[in-house]
């Protein structure tokens, strides 16, 4: 680092985003992305919007905050269209928790929430998972903090009902609850509806996941109309064109088609269950998930080794290095033919292991 960086980032740890490697093609099932590409529309109302990439885009995203708010059945100054949902979570983060207030959350979950606090200088607690990886809601309930998770969470797959959100936002009236769903389309039960009985909950969402935008980076939240009203404050204080036009084109067109969607994320729920039967049926632990994604284990195989074995064949998933989930990888759900590679490659390294064994 340079001699002239502010020292309150001296001990800022930067996210670490999942690999890209570009030394040959992969089957990608490390960064929870959806294996299905947009829709046509999408594609071709981006390429009209590009000829007029002159002007500036529309810094109130205003047909596509007026269809998330018809879609979700909110007023449109209760939606907030972002750059990607990390802006959003960075910009919560920057007008409600900087109050001297800490704020808690999972101690394992989504890596930018630790991030956000400590390059803003917010105080936080980390709350433990159960011993089985399930988030307690009662560890939140009269917290008397700010709370942030992710629901469903990342990178374990397990998700909150809505009745036991409305538990940790109604005892903690006097802080902001921040609830990222980014992987509630696929079997998870949104507190959305919530947003009209409590003025200190926001609820965050992303394109990237169900609705196959990932690279077009655009996100939301939604919540108390002034609570949206202070986000935009923040918003149009330093990025008010923080959305191209491509984008907001892409997202419109994908907002106004959800059986496209819908669809897709039927496919990859119910190949999530074949993955999970199928690993269980190969001496792996699979967690419960209601994301796009698993959270395995496997009874002789090191998580690491798996990692390690999978990218020499051409597949990548995720391994997280940390104490906690050291002997955990998460597997992205993606196609058929996808999970049929990832399988079909597991059983090579399950046999590999074996002649391994018996010569040993």
């Amino acid at each position: 680092m340079s001699r002239f960086l502010s020292h309150r980032y001296d001990n800022l740890a930067p996210y670490v985003p999942g690999e890209q490697p570009k030394d040959k093609k992969y089957v990608k099932l490390n960064t929870n992305e959806c294996p299905y590409p947009p829709t046509k529309k999408c594609a071709a109302d981006a390429k009209f919007q590009a000829l007029d990439c002159y002007l500036y885009s529309d810094p109130d995203c205003t047909l596509l905050t007026k269809a998330l708010a018809d879609y979700y059945k909110l007023q449109e100054d209760q939606v907030l269209v972002t750059n990607g949902s990390d802006e959003a979570l960075d910009y919560a983060f920057k007008a409600f928790l900087t109050d001297g207030s800490e704020v808690a959350f999972p101690n394992i979950t989504y890596g930018f929430y630790p991030v956000f606090c400590k390059a803003n200088n917010i105080p936080y607690v980390e709350i433990p998972l159960e011993e089985d990886f399930v988030l307690n809601y009662k560890d939140y309930v009269g917290i008397n903090k700010h709370v942030v998770f992710a629901n469903p969470n990342a990178p374990t797959g397990f998700a909150l009902p809505m009745s036991m959100v409305e538990e940790i936002v109604k005892s903690n009236p006097n802080h902001v609850v921040i609830v990222d769903e980014a992987y509630v389309d696929f079997g998870a039960e949104s507190c959305v509806p919530l947003i009209e009985k409590y003025d200190n909950l926001l609820v965050t969402m992303t394109f990237s996941k169900s609705r196959s935008l990932a690279g077009a980076r655009v996100g939301f939240i939604m919540g108390n109309k002034e609570l949206i009203a202070d986000l935009k404050t923040l918003k149009y204080a330093t990025n008010p064109y923080n959305v191209n036009r491509m984008s907001q084109a892409m997202a419109l067109a994908a907002i106004q088609d959800p059986s496209y969607f819908i669809n897709n994320c039927k496919a990859i729920m119910a190949e999530r269950q074949y993955v999970d039967d199928e690993l269980s049926k190969r001496g792996f632990i699979v967690l419960p998930s209601k994301a796009n994604f698993i959270f395995v284990q496997h009874a002789t195989i090191p998580a690491g080794d798996l990692y390690e074995k999978l990218k020499e064949k051409g597949i990548l998933i995720r391994h997280f290095s940390r104490p906690e989930t050291i002997n955990w990888c998460r597997i992205t759900i993606g196609t058929q033919l996808d999970m049929r590679k990832l399988i079909a490659g597991i059983d090579e390294i399950i046999a590999e292991e074996k002649k391994a064994h018996a010569k040993g």
